[in-house]
């Protein structure tokens, strides 16, 4: 067994993770263990730890454990294949990445505006010596001015 191999319990606590789930992730062909000893305890190399985090990321994206799997899944290449189609499926797959972080930068930012939308509504709130109450709508429209009221600070009205 190689010095530089890892106990399965050391390696969840490097990537972060428990040993259910690195067993999950390895039932669903995600991820391999290095080795095993004879009595089939899994062994891991420290840079294993990257794709954890790669398959934890993409679940934060959004991304189910199957899509997941079929994206990141080993191409089955052995050293006499023609090494582009692997370059290509892996490049595909950092495309793909690319898109979902651009497409929650987005939702995020739709977000960020939202809140500022709301906390500058709320700040007009001070001039007004109403409160939001059931009698009152929760100040739906505005009595100051009459408009409805960003959608982010009317659900925190109720």
């Amino acid at each position: 067994m190689s010095s530089e191999l890892i106990k399965i319990g050391d390696f969840a606590r490097l990537s972060g993770t428990n040993l259910r789930t690195l067993r999950y992730y390895e039932e669903l062909n995600l991820l391999e263990p290095a080795s095993r000893s004879n009595g089939g305890f899994r062994y891991y190399r420290p840079t294993d730890t990257h794709r954890v985090h790669l398959i934890q990321n993409l679940q934060n994206l959004g991304l189910q454990l199957d899509q997941i799997r079929d994206l990141i899944a080993p191409p089955g290449l052995d050293k006499d294949a023609d090494p582009a189609p692997w370059r290509n499926r892996i490049d595909r797959a950092l495309a793909q990445q690319e898109e979902l972080i651009s497409d929650r930068m987005r939702f995020l930012e739709v977000q960020r505006r939202e809140i500022q939308e709301a906390r500058t509504k709320l700040a007009q709130c001070q001039m007004c010596d109403k409160k939001p109450v059931t009698e009152n709508n929760f100040c739906e429209p505005c009595t100051l001015t009459g408009d409805s009221l960003p959608t982010l600070l009317a659900a925190l009205f109720h």
